[in-house]
């Protein structure tokens, strides 16, 4: 059996227009409510000055005591009174003491004259090895002429090194090399003397004045048929051969 629904009460005919009409009405009072417009109020901050009356002190005058100006100065009159020298000056003649070359010495003073003796001193000259005229003889080159000396000297001197050359093995792991400049004397006995040398390192310098100070006695060189001190330089390369 079906309920009988009056139409003129039945709430549910006309719902879709009510929920139009009030979408509609929340939607305009929401649109006026973004549209209202606040503005800021400036707070002007008023602030209250008390001036109040200030009385300057007065600072009296004091006179201080001056000290009075000084006088005005006194006029000096100068008086030139002329006085007539009647008064004779004695002029005190001074004699030189010294002796001219017109005194003769009457007495002369007899001195003796005893026999000097004249010694001979010796001078320590050092010549070059390139202008001495005898150059010094290296053992093995007896016999011959000063120029044959000469390279027979260089040729014993090569020999030598590379005899006596030995590479120092701190610098063999520093790897170190480089030339070694060498000077000495070959004084006027033949025996070498005052070694010096220049190079990279001390320990090739050192190594290379082993070498030199290991040569043998020799003649000594001569100049005007004297002994003399005689320098020599020879160079000697320390070189690392890469492998």
């Amino acid at each position: 059996m079906k309920a009988k629904k009056n139409p003129v009460v039945d709430i549910g005919r006309n719902s879709s227009i009510y929920f139009a009409i009030g979408l509609n009405i929340m939607l305009f009072f929401t649109w006026q409510a973004l549209e209202i417009k606040t503005y800021e109020v400036d707070q002007d901050v008023v602030e209250i000055l008390n001036m109040e009356k200030q009385y300057e002190e007065e600072i009296p005058i004091v006179n201080v005591n001056a000290p009075p100006p000084p006088p005005p100065t006194a006029s000096v009159q100068e008086s030139i009174k002329i006085v007539e020298d009647v008064v004779e000056i004695e002029e005190t003649i001074i004699e030189s003491s010294e002796i001219g070359l017109e005194d003769a010495i009457i007495a002369p003073i007899p001195v003796a004259v005893e026999a000097v003796e004249v010694e001979e001193v010796e001078e320590d000259v050092q010549v070059p090895f390139a202008v001495i005229e005898h150059v010094p003889v290296f053992p093995g080159c007896e016999g011959r002429n000063n120029k044959e000396k000469i390279a027979c000297f260089q040729e014993k001197m090569k020999a030598h090194i590379f005899k006596h050359f030995k590479y120092p093995q701190s610098a063999l792991d520093l790897g170190t090399q480089g030339r070694v400049s060498v000077m000495f004397i070959i004084d006027a006995t033949g025996k070498i003397s005052s070694i010096k040398s220049r190079g990279p390192d001390h320990i090739l310098e050192k190594e290379a004045e082993r070498i030199i100070r290991l040569l043998p006695h020799m003649t000594p060189g001569k100049q005007r048929g004297k002994p003399v001190k005689v320098s020599y330089a020879v160079p000697i390369f320390f070189k690392l051969e890469a492998r």
